[in-house]
């Protein structure tokens, strides 16, 4: 039996929000059509995916383990698409994707040069997107900070750097040359914990508040910044995101007892491609080692 790729969209499109009526909305279809494309989608399968009641629905198990394949399955077709049509229209175009506080030129130009009539693009990823745009075909290869889900990509790692805490420039531990673990565990996580899980296993072990779940979870390092200079809370950066991001009125400490961040180039495990090849090599030249540490940042007065 082939799998209908439109229905299993639809079933993703349900099982994201548990809620048929936002999924439809969502897709721009009728409800009913959409509870009609599920039970088809069931009877294909000849499984259960979800379990409705009046008021809430539940995926099964089976309905989690096809929101686990039909992921990477839907990303593969997107991908597909865009390469054809990439080929059709016979763009030279190869596509960079990198992290923030990640510079990337070097590597880009080099390639450039090497390929007088390639046009080298490149697209700033999110820790929530960073592999999305592999696998869905938006960029060739991807700078990622590790950890990702690595199923389906090839993995080069480039380098490491030290991962810091981010604290308003006013907090008790900004100015000290550096903290551990132990010492966050009070404090509110601006980010999703499973970033940090050293910070979330010894908050819980000893029993202090900042072990609960982070309300909400910012994503843009942006975002994340204001709210710590705002007060609410802290986050753990690499510490090119934090050098990059320099601003007076937070300040970052390393944190000595996490270990440092890996940086890897990531590209689609089913691709083979010259260019591909020739980009990982450039950057594994360019930017293979460890980033060095820098000296605590001190708090910094505002002006005026």
């Amino acid at each position: 039996m082939d799998v209908d790729l439109r229905k299993l969209r639809y079933f993703v499109a349900v099982a994201e929000r548990l809620h048929f009526g936002r999924a439809a909305e969502a897709l721009h279809i009728a409800q009913p059509v959409l509870s009609r494309q599920i039970r088809a989608l069931e009877g294909e399968l000849k499984v259960q995916l979800f379990v409705r009641t009046k008021r809430s629905t539940e995926l099964t198990p089976a309905g989690e383990q096809l929101l686990a394949d039909a992921r990477p399955l839907l990303a593969a077709a997107e991908a597909l698409r865009r390469r054809v049509g990439r080929a059709a229209r016979g763009a030279d175009t190869f596509t960079v994707g990198f992290m923030p506080g990640l510079i990337v030129t070097p590597a880009v130009q080099a390639l450039s040069e090497r390929h007088p009539g390639l046009t080298v693009e490149v697209v700033r990823t999110t820790w929530t997107d960073q592999t999305e745009v592999i696998r869905d075909g938006r960029v060739d290869v991807g700078y990622v900070r590790l950890p990702v889900d690595q199923r389906g990509l090839r993995i080069r790692p480039l380098l490491t750097e030290p991962r810091v805490v981010v604290l308003p420039g006013g907090h008790h531990l900004a100015g000290k040359d550096a903290v551990g673990v132990a010492d966050l565990a009070d404090e509110h996580l601006l980010q999703d914990p499973d970033s940090v899980p050293e910070w979330r296993d010894i908050a819980t072990e000893l029993r202090r508040p900042g072990g609960r779940p982070p309300e909400p979870v910012f994503h843009a390092v942006e975002e994340k910044l204001e709210h710590v200079a705002a007060g609410r809370g802290i986050v753990v950066l690499p510490l090119s995101v934090m050098t990059f991001y320099t601003r007076p009125d937070v300040t970052h400490v390393p944190v000595a007892d996490l270990p440092p961040n890996q940086v890897c180039l990531a590209w689609d495990s089913t691709r083979r491609s010259r260019l591909i090849n020739e980009f990982a090599a450039i950057a594994t030249e360019l930017q293979g080692g460890e980033l060095p540490a820098e000296r605590p940042s001190r708090p910094t007065r505002p002006l005026g």
